[in-house]
């Protein structure tokens, strides 16, 4: 599985997880029952990871969303940039602007232009205030 791959069927789960509100095991039992989405070890990293830091995310998320409050982004956008916050943060051998590319190709697939922009936007502003403090 690619990269992209992985992050894609992680992408469905968070998605699938914020709907539902569903015991991520229950989900991932479902997913292999129906076979649409690929459950792996790496995709049961990315998504464990990214649920077990979702409180530390959500937070980064409503401090750089400046149009609009998390209650009010939709649930595709909010797992998008759950899984590109988590992977800037602690995917070591995810460069930032990799995942920030990546949520944007997946935005693109799956919402809007303009979800596309806010989420470009959003990340955007987190990557370039994480670089401001890296340099100081």
């Amino acid at each position: 599985m690619t990269r992209r791959e992985v992050r894609d069927s992680a992408f469905k789960l968070v998605f699938e997880q914020l709907l539902r509100d569903d015991d991520i095991q229950e989900l991932y039992e479902i997913a292999d029952e129906i076979d649409e989405i690929t459950v792996n070890d790496e995709v049961k990293a990315l998504v464990g990871g990214t649920l077990e830091h979702a409180e530390e995310l959500d937070g980064i998320i409503e401090s750089y969303s400046k149009s609009r409050k998390l209650s009010r982004i939709s649930k595709l956008n909010h797992a998008i940039l759950r899984i590109a916050l988590y992977e800037c943060l602690y995917e070591e051998n995810t460069p930032m602007n990799a995942a920030i590319s990546e949520a944007v190709k997946l935005a693109m697939t799956y919402t809007y232009r303009e979800d596309a922009s806010f989420i470009n936007g959003v990340l955007g502003a987190f990557s370039r205030d994480r670089g401001a403090a890296e340099n100081a």
